[in-house]
């Protein structure tokens, strides 16, 4: 009779366990993990054939693809992935350009500068997810080592591009295995490869990094299976990647596009596919357009009041007027010309207008259990993916942002 109560006691207590972990688990609260293959073009999956790319499309969301804000550039477009703002509203307009008011040149080279706060505008989500009482990490993501708003993620690293991308992935896995009150319930991911060849072989000859890129999502997804939490991994990328020969015809020699302007007039800063000019004196801002725009071969020049609308560019930092390159073309000075040209072959670039230049969309790719599986959506911009990430995460109150959860709240179950 005794090991008969006994039985039934450790039944009753063996079912109060499962139930209590069942609990557990229906309370866990859902997790992001944003992941960035920078310079990762729209076409790359199929292009190249990535089979866990391809697996992870399969079971949840893809969209056809997803524009970048203009200027289709890298730390724009981290920014405005994670503040819903487009650049012209969130400040960083470029990778580099000239504030006045702080008279700083801002560079992604320069570390002072990038982790200077007075740069950034906007709530990124690191922080909207603090203010809701949940914690964040970032592993090298545009913003995230500058103290906008005086604080940091909870946890977040300063950029190395020596770290390797499999140590990265092993830092986040143990952020998840974090008790759940130190665990972050977003996180974001920053891997530099496919840009990196982009850059250097052109989209056509990034065969090798996409399918590294590839290599690396398998091993994300792998490791997630072990870690029994429910997490949405979103995948995306910055822009895509243009093609460009270097040849005299391909690389515009912007020392002849200014030549003959005094210098003392203006301030000029290159990023490559886009450059800006800041007057010094306003009352020169025709003359100067005026001797620019004769020159207009293979670029466009634009003043800040004829910017297009859909690029939301007026800002200050964007500077009186800017020289746009034309897909398949860029700006150069002399000696980076004369350089190029001795290489021979071809290089990407990106920069170009988003809405005019195919090459430049990128990916949006979503799985989890918050994220509804076999789910096409068309092409959309990529401020709004930051409402997304919030309704997931169960945050409904947004500061003022240009996205909109319309735009991809079909992609979200409960």
């Amino acid at each position: 009779m005794k090991k008969y109560f006994e039985l039934i006691l450790l039944i009753v207590v063996l079912t109060f366990v499962s139930i209590a972990k069942v609990n557990q688990t229906s309370e866990e609260p859902p997790y992001v993990i944003m992941i960035s293959f920078d310079g990762f073009r729209h076409d790359y999956v199929e292009k190249y054939d990535a089979p866990n790319f391809k697996k992870f499309i399969e079971s949840g969301v893809s969209a056809e693809a997803m524009l970048p804000s203009f200027p289709s550039k890298t730390f724009p477009n981290h920014y405005s992935l994670v503040t819903g703002l487009y650049p012209g509203n969130h400040g960083l307009v470029d990778n580099n350009f000239y504030d006045r008011q702080l008279d700083l040149q801002y560079s992604i080279g320069n570390r002072k500068v990038v982790e200077n706060p007075a740069f950034y505008g906007g709530l990124p989500l690191w922080q909207l997810v603090q203010k809701n009482g949940m914690k964040s990490a970032s592993y090298f993501w545009v913003g995230s080592e500058a103290p906008i708003a005086g604080s940091f993620p909870d946890y977040y690293e300063i950029y190395d591009g020596k770290v390797k991308n499999e140590d990265r992935i092993s830092t986040v896995m143990e952020w998840l295995k974090l008790p759940k009150v130190e665990r972050p319930n977003y996180i974001s991911l920053y891997f530099s490869i496919v840009d990196d060849q982009g850059h250097a072989n052109g989209p056509n000859g990034a065969k090798e990094s996409v399918l590294e890129a590839d290599r690396l999502l398998g091993l994300i997804m792998q490791q997630l299976k072990q870690i029994d939490l429910p997490v949405n991994v979103i995948v995306t990328s910055d822009h895509g990647m243009n093609e460009v020969a270097n040849t005299e015809e391909s690389l515009i020699n912007v020392d002849k596009v200014l030549e003959g302007i005094n210098k003392a007039d203006y301030r000029f800063v290159n990023s490559g596919t886009l450059a800006h000019i800041y007057i010094n004196d306003h009352s020169k801002i025709d003359q100067i357009y005026k001797a620019i725009k004769e020159k207009e071969k293979n670029f466009n020049v634009f003043k800040k009041e004829d910017f297009p609308k859909n690029w939301n560019y007026q800002n200050s930092r964007s500077g009186e007027m800017i020289l746009v390159a034309n897909a398949g073309h860029s700006l150069s000075s002399k000696s980076n010309r004369e350089r190029m040209i001795a290489r021979g072959g071809v290089h990407g670039e990106h920069g170009f207008d988003p809405y005019v230049t195919e090459d430049m969309a990128t990916i949006f790719y979503a799985k989890g259990p918050n994220i509804k599986p076999n789910t096409k959506l068309p092409k959309f911009e990529n401020i709004h993916v930051y409402p997304f990430v919030a309704h997931i995460l169960g945050i409904n109150e947004l500061p003022k942002i240009d996205g909109k959860l319309e735009v991809l709240k079909s992609a979200y179950i409960k």
